[in-house]
């Protein structure tokens, strides 16, 4: 397995470029063939964001007069819809573009997983994979679904596929540093293998234990590997030896997400903070910026807009994703969705992929400037 650790702070993968125009920009809702918005004196019903409920279900009658936003974003105009994929009927749990394939991968609480043709934009192959998926991921030819008990590896160049057993429960996180996987799990535990490029097969290296709930997070930076739990904690853990060197104390609710972009680690949890830590010259992480939202947050994605700035990419739990340009946190615009986006993952060419709760996969793309000012 000749894979790296991914760039978190944007995609500068080698991937070839896949005829992506199919995905026409296409910004109206799934059409709907009856239950429309009644025609009365009675208020259409609104999400917290203010876009009408009536509207992101296809029903809504009332057209341009109605008074609440029918549109999937706002923002600055750096970026835009294309299209939406259906076809999944629960939370969509990970997306991932494998390096060099034209083919996306999303898998799903509905126990399946899809394969998207990028030529066409149509679900090429549905996998019923019996359990819940908990997570997907990719790196370099492979595709890493966690489920219950067991990770499924792909290589979608060979079609080799292997059933990595040892976690205990559901596999919520995945991430590859070098040549390991590792691997979160609903017991507390992570668990490590180490790709073997002459067999193309996976050896166990090792069990990281010391988290008390359920690992919820990964990610890898600094030759560390960052791991959030349930337990309201993150712990630091070093690649070499697997042994954990330090464990930070300071959400007062389940780590949901982590994101490690600079030298700094963001994290986020349902105790709706997004927290950046920083290593002192003790080499202690303490926290130096707690940024606050209203509800809990979800998921973190950080990614590189067109103009090559930071963006962190926040979804949260009133059915919203913001993006925040970094370091000093601008609000760059927010995506709607009908309920809370689960999954976030950058793709080639400038697109980037939501994932919500009701299985809709969305297609997004960065605008150069002056496509954003003319759109």
């Amino acid at each position: 397995m000749d894979v790296k650790a991914r760039n978190l702070a944007g995609n500068r993968g080698g991937f070839t470029k896949p005829k992506w125009n199919v995905f026409h920009r296409n910004t109206d809702p799934p059409k709907k063939s009856s239950n429309f918005c009644p025609k009365n004196n009675s208020s259409p019903k609104i999400r917290e964001n203010g876009v009408c409920k009536y509207w992101m279900s296809g029903r809504c009658a009332r057209g341009d007069k109605c008074r609440y936003s029918h549109s999937w974003s706002r923002g600055d105009g750096s970026f835009a819809m294309i299209t939406k994929l259906q076809g999944h009927t629960k939370a969509i749990r990970g997306i991932a573009l494998p390096s060099g394939s034209d083919k996306l991968y999303s898998g799903s609480s509905d126990g399946t997983a899809r394969i998207w043709d990028c030529n066409t934009g149509q679900c090429a192959h549905l996998a019923n994979l019996g359990s819940e998926v908990g997570s997907l991921i990719t790196e370099g030819h492979w595709v890493f679904i966690g489920m219950k008990n067991v990770v499924k590896a792909l290589n979608t160049q060979t079609e080799n596929e292997f059933s990595l057993k040892g976690p205990v429960g559901q596999v919520y996180a995945m991430v590859v540093a070098g040549d390991m996987l590792y691997a979160g799990a609903q017991n507390g535990a992570i668990f490590a293998w180490r790709g073997s490029v002459g067999a193309n097969t996976f050896l166990e290296a090792g069990l990281l234990e010391g988290h008390t709930g359920a690992v919820l997070c990964l990610t890898v930076g600094d030759k560390k590997l960052f791991s959030g739990s349930v337990d309201q904690t993150i712990r630091m853990w070093d690649i070499d030896t697997l042994h954990c060197i330090q464990t930070l104390n300071g959400h007062a609710d389940a780590v949901m997400s982590l994101v490690h972009w600079n030298g700094h680690l963001f994290s986020c949890s349902l105790d709706c903070t997004i927290k950046v830590w920083f290593a002192t010259e003790g080499q202690n992480w303490e926290v130096i910026h707690t940024h606050k939202e209203e509800k809990g947050v979800l998921t973190l994605c950080g990614m590189i807009d067109a103009e090559t700035k930071p963006v962190l990419f926040c979804s949260c739990n009133d059915d919203t994703v913001r993006l925040y340009e970094l370091p000093l946190f601008k609000e760059r615009g927010r995506l709607f969705s009908e309920r809370e986006v689960r999954a976030i993952e950058r793709g080639p060419n400038g697109l980037f992929f939501t994932g919500d709760a009701t299985g809709s996969l969305t297609v997004w793309t960065w605008l150069q400037e002056t496509q954003g000012r003319d759109s």
